[in-house]
């Protein structure tokens, strides 16, 4: 399973949901791919204020989403 993850440098935000995602890659096994939302100006545009964004398959949860409850229960639905 791939986890998508855009995010960018000195993002506090970002930190946090990349530890949740760490800490969740144990019991879920996943590869990541962060993707900063600075080194391409389509992802700029679409994610500047939804960062730190993450898309498990079909499943997309912004900066107002991301937390340990629903980023596991997205990651249980594409085990």
């Amino acid at each position: 399973m791939k986890v998508i993850f855009y995010t960018k440098e000195v993002c506090s935000l970002c930190d946090d949901a990349k530890a949740l995602l760490l800490m969740l890659e144990r019991e879920y096994p996943f590869e990541l791919e962060e993707r900063d939302i600075y080194t391409n100006d389509e992802w700029l545009e679409k994610y500047q204020l939804l960062i730190p964004f993450v898309k498990i398959n079909d499943v997309t949860l912004d900066c107002e989403q991301v937390n340990i409850d629903s980023l596991e229960q997205a990651l249980k639905q594409n085990v």
